[in-house]
């Protein structure tokens, strides 16, 4: 298990290489496509035709013709294919080897999910279940494969630990939460910002609960039958057509998953538990479309004083609710903002030594939830994988405009970064939100929308200049029927006045620019190649922030999750120093 065992030098270098290869290519990450074609991105930054770059991009850098590309780069002396003269690319594939190399498979930094559960000794000591459940029943495709791929992992970190406890930060509907619990018989404190998300957490861990319970009777029902008769009645599941279909970013969305369980039960008593009624109210409520932009947080020195004792009130009422129910896992959600000052012994009274989890924890709360694990002495190991690297603070911001007032920056974490005053920028780390894997099978994206909205600035520019709003386009493009259409749809929107631009004015600007959407598809196919290298410096930076800690033992980046199905698919892994050691 080499890659686990790098040490803080080790990281530190791999992160120089990192910034050095980014010291070049971060002005195209950070070039805004809205900005395309009035500040001319393409002539300013690419000395190749946008044919080119596709073809490159498509065959993933399988070079035909490469000593006459590596000739060029002599003759011109490029650095990652750039022009050291120009500053220009003028060597597609050296630059497409060089970020395949600073991505974090290339730069071999990463353990895999079955080296960890090795490590942690899973193979040897298996994690115990108390129910046998199937998370593919009541979730789409992409979160029962993120539930059950973290899951194990958390489980085997709790016995690693010797702890019962789990804390899920961003808990969001509770999925992640419900299945620890009853899964694993874990007690655990799911902690979402959103009222919203932990009532309806609540109600949906009381009908799995639920099911689980008709489930095991089911079981044990069939398991009786079989021993006489070698004849075990059997569970049909039935899907509807297009079911698990999941959205993201770059494909679109994808359609609600609706499955209907039919159960040949033994027992009269299994069918009242889990009658055609209740079985359907339990999986409408469950396989609701599960990503959703964040919920806006207020800090709690924000909230009134009757805010405050609501939500004291609230939490206290469902953990007695909870301990009434008699289960030995026990899911508990609650309604707080936390940040890494927030004391967890006041949110949960009963908390003793836990993990802390968080499955896609939004911009900050990802570094907030390191921070937490390193100060807080009742906490053993921590797993969190993040999302959403846009909505980052960056303390090194040159505008200063994202920088929160009371708490830490999200970027830089660790204090190897901090000192050299990193910074990357919000449309680089927008980039670093692309999909890869997904944009290389064919799942691109969605670049008619992108050229509108980049023509449209050309408009804005020659019939409102100096044009500057505080409003946004917002989601126009989705119910344009044409780009005329759009225009005046925008142009309504942001207050402006579009009777001085008749239809053939506003058509003409679409065919001017239609012969330059190559142009604009290839730059954004380099801001995808560019995505992982983006990534993995972030992430890089919070596995150093945990090297940097005397106190942890234990740290990692760990990929848990297939980046097809998943895209942020790693994980941030550490142990306190007063956890057992991991087997080398």
């Amino acid at each position: 298990m080499k890659s686990s065992c790098c040490s803080l030098t080790e990281i530190q270098r791999r992160i120089d290489e990192v910034k050095r290869f980014l010291s070049g290519t971060l002005a195209i990450a950070n070039a805004h496509t809205v900005e395309f074609y009035t500040h001319d991105v393409w002539k300013r930054f690419i000395a190749v035709t946008p044919q080119e770059v596709l073809a490159a991009v498509s065959s993933g850098s399988d070079q035909q013709g490469a000593p006459e590309h590596k000739e060029k780069a002599e003759h011109s002396r490029t650095t990652f294919g750039f022009c050291i003269h120009s500053n220009q690319l003028v060597d597609i594939h050296e630059l497409l080897e060089e970020a395949k190399a600073q991505s974090l498979p290339g730069l071999g930094v990463c353990v895999s999910r079955d080296e960890l559960l090795q490590s942690l000794r899973g193979s040897e000591l298996e994690c115990a279940e108390t129910d046998k459940l199937e998370p593919d029943e009541f979730m789409n495709s992409k979160k029962s494969h993120e539930v059950q791929c973290m899951s194990k992992v958390v489980a085997c970190l709790t016995q690693h630990c010797g702890v019962k406890q789990v804390i899920d930060v961003g808990s969001g509907k509770g999925y992640l939460s419900s299945f620890l619990s009853l899964q694993y018989g874990l007690q655990v404190f799911g902690i979402d910002s959103s009222s919203t998300n932990t009532h309806g957490a609540q109600e949906r861990n009381r009908k799995l609960k639920k099911f689980s319970r008709a489930y095991q009777k089911r079981s044990k029902a069939a398991q009786t039958q079989a021993e006489p008769q070698s004849s075990p009645q059997m569970e049909t599941v039935e899907r509807k057509p297009g079911l698990n279909q999941d959205g993201d970013a770059l494909a679109g969305s994808g359609s609600q998953q609706d499955v209907g369980v039919s159960v040949d039960a033994p027992a009269a008593e299994t069918q009242s538990e889990l009658g055609p009624e209740a079985g359907e109210l339990f999986l409408s409520a469950l396989s609701a479309d599960v990503i959703q932009p964040p919920s806006p947080r207020v800090p709690p020195s924000q909230l009134s004083v009757e805010e405050k004792e609501r939500r004291k009130r609230e939490n206290l009422e469902k953990k007695a609710r909870s301990r009434g129910e008699g289960a030995d896992g026990v899911f508990s959600p609650l309604t707080s903002y936390v940040t890494s000052e927030t004391e967890l012994r006041d949110l949960i009274t009963e908390l003793e030594e836990a993990v802390m989890v968080g499955l896609h924890t939004c911009g900050d709360l990802a570094a907030s939830t390191l921070r937490m694990f390193v100060a807080k002495p009742e906490l053993s190991a921590v797993c969190g994988v993040g999302c959403c690297y846009h909505l980052l603070s960056e303390e090194f911001n040159p505008d200063g405009q994202e920088k929160p007032l009371q708490t830490a920056c999200g970027f830089p974490l660790s204090q190897y970064l901090r000192n050299q005053s990193c910074f990357c920028g919000r449309n680089a780390r927008m980039s670093a939100c692309l999909a890869l894997e997904r944009v290389s099978l064919g799942q691109g994206i969605q670049m008619e929308s992108l050229f509108y909205r980049a023509v449209l600035h050309v408009i804005l520019r020659d019939h409102y200049s100096f044009y500057k709003s505080e409003k946004r386009v917002g989601n126009v493009y989705s119910k344009a029927k044409s780009f005329v259409d759009y225009v005046r749809r925008a142009l309504h929107r942001l207050e402006l006045d579009d009777s001085k631009l008749c239809d053939s004015d506003i058509q003409s600007y679409h065919d001017t620019y239609k012969a330059r959407m190559d142009e604009m598809h290839a730059f954004n196919m380099l801001k995808v190649a560019l995505a992982p290298c983006i990534e993995g410096l972030i992430l890089l930076d919070r596995l150093c922030y945990l090297k940097e800690q005397e106190g942890v033992s234990f740290s990692a980046l760990v990929q848990l999750f297939d980046p097809l199905l998943s895209p942020r698919c790693y994980a941030v892994v550490g142990l306190k120093s007063h956890s057992t050691k991991l087997k080398s």
